[in-house]
């Protein structure tokens, strides 16, 4: 999620929806995307460096011949057509819970940034809390990407803090398989949630940051379920 660029325009509002969880609003300023959750900025189509970084050192580190993802977060699908466009992914979950955004892109005007995977008979996008998915489902991975708001010091909404919780990190052992990798997104580096994996179990804990023009650097949190 890369953070909002300063731009002159002033952002049109294309889409409004209101859902259990608030409003999630789709602008555009200029040539940019945004999406506002709740009156908060969540991300923009202005850069996608850290949420590719996020696939990238998912995959980097699976030892799977052909493994599996689950990507938490549609967004803006820069995290998904970065997978898709990857040939060693030989399954590409996608678990998104508002229903506006996956209008947006099977619809709408981020079909652009999304197209060409959603066609890709390896994704499957699913209509579904990722919390609950992660509580609920039967499948495991050998990665999870999880991108579902701003990272651990700052959540969006207040459900999502369950995400990073002991209960939340034992939820996402349970989905990995052993040895699988755990790559979470944030709007910056967090020393105390690398202590948090630890004490969830997972090994080989470290973050890579991604410079931005001006602030502190995003940053991917990574960790491994122990085999």
């Amino acid at each position: 999620m890369p953070r909002q660029a300063a731009a002159p325009e002033t952002p049109l509002t294309l889409d409004r929806r209101t859902g259990p969880h608030g409003e999630v609003v789709l602008r555009r300023r200029g040539g940019t995307y945004e999406i506002i959750v709740n009156g908060c900025f969540l991300m923009d189509t202005s850069d996608g460096r850290s949420e590719r970084l996020l696939i990238d050192a998912a995959l980097a580190r699976t030892t799977a011949a052909a493994p599996s993802v689950l990507i938490g977060g549609l967004g803006v699908g820069f995290s998904l057509a970065h997978a898709a466009a990857q040939p060693r992914w030989s399954r590409i979950v996608v678990a998104e819970r508002e229903g506006g955004i996956i209008d947006w892109h099977r619809a709408g005007p981020l079909r652009e940034f999304s197209e060409a995977a959603l066609a890709d008979p390896r994704v499957a996008v699913l209509h579904t809390d990722l919390n609950v998915h992660l509580h609920t489902a039967d499948e495991r991975y050998d990665a999870l990407c999880l991108d579902i708001d701003n990272g651990p010091d700052w959540t969006v909404t207040e459900d999502n803090d369950s995400l990073y919780s002991p209960a939340g990190l034992a939820a996402c052992r349970t989905r990995l398989t052993p040895g699988g990798i755990l790559a979470i997104w944030s709007a910056q580096p967090s020393p105390a949630f690398e202590d948090a994996l630890r004490r969830a179990g997972f090994e080989d804990v470290h973050t890579q940051e991604v410079p931005v023009a001006r602030g502190v650097p995003d940053a991917v949190h990574l960790a491994r379920n122990p085999a």
